[in-house]
């Protein structure tokens, strides 16, 4: 099978091929029921990798292409996913004193787009993501982004928790947004490597991984809606750490 569309890939054969070729894929979605000894194949191919599967009713796949997609279908990525793992030595290499956004379990893709071109404009050193339930780099994010995630490095990772233990291992303070913080954002000191870590706006920060946070802040809120925007809070954190590092302008 060919590409429908430059970004979508369909057929099980093209999308093991696809795989095995080493493109990035966001996801595959794969019929509920699909039986074939080829699907075998391609299972065997995903185990390991950090590529989301989403098992889906035929209807779905059709309602995508009605061509013969054999009940697979897997979407490219528009940019090349990269790891915390060897971002953080280059950058220190590099001389830099990294400055990490991680998003816990946001989905939606004009927020996290937002939140990039912020990154972006700011000069945060990189977005962290899971591999699992949350956004993932396509064309609406890219638009929203104003095309800051072409430049931006997003590092798409199998384990928040391993990426945080990483990060602090690597001398990174780990800072928690979240409406339980114990005291107002600006009051924290950004000055060190650090990562800051935004929730889901319905969810928040993941128990598990305020746990490992070294700080939880949180924005005064003085109107009667409890939260900001996700990605209007991120760009307040963001500036603020910024503010405090010193706006750094090219000669």
């Amino acid at each position: 099978m060919m590409t429908e569309k430059s970004e979508m890939i369909f057929g099980v054969r093209a999308v093991i091929e696809a795989i095995q070729a080493g493109k990035e894929i966001d996801k595959i979605l794969i019929k509920r029921d699909i039986q074939s000894d080829l699907s075998k194949e391609l299972f065997a191919v995903l185990k390991g990798t950090l590529i989301p599967v989403q098992r889906v009713p035929v209807e779905r796949i059709n309602r995508i292409t009605r061509k013969n997609h054999q009940g697979v279908v897997a979407y490219i990525s528009s940019i090349t996913y990269q790891k915390t793992e060897d971002l953080v030595p280059f950058l220190f290499e590099e001389g830099k004193n990294p400055l990490f956004i991680m998003l816990d379990g946001i989905t939606d893709v004009r927020n996290f787009g937002a939140i990039a071109r912020t990154c972006e404009c700011a000069g945060v050193d990189g977005i962290i993501i899971p591999a699992k339930n949350s956004v993932t780099v396509n064309a609406d994010a890219i638009k929203t982004s104003a095309g800051a995630l072409h430049t931006l490095p997003v590092c798409r990772e199998q384990s928040l928790t391993q990426t945080i233990k990483f990060l602090k291992d690597s001398g990174f303070k780990i800072v928690a947004a979240t409406e339980k913080g114990d005291y107002d954002y600006s009051k924290a000191n950004y000055l060190d490597p650090t990562c800051i870590i935004m929730g889901a706006e319905d969810k928040g920060v993941s128990y598990e991984h305020l746990a490992l946070c070294d700080e939880w802040i949180k924005i005064p809120m003085i109107g009667k809606i409890e939260s900001l925007n996700v990605s209007v809070a991120a760009g307040v954190l963001i500036y603020e750490a910024v503010k405090q590092r010193g706006f750094a302008t090219e000669e």
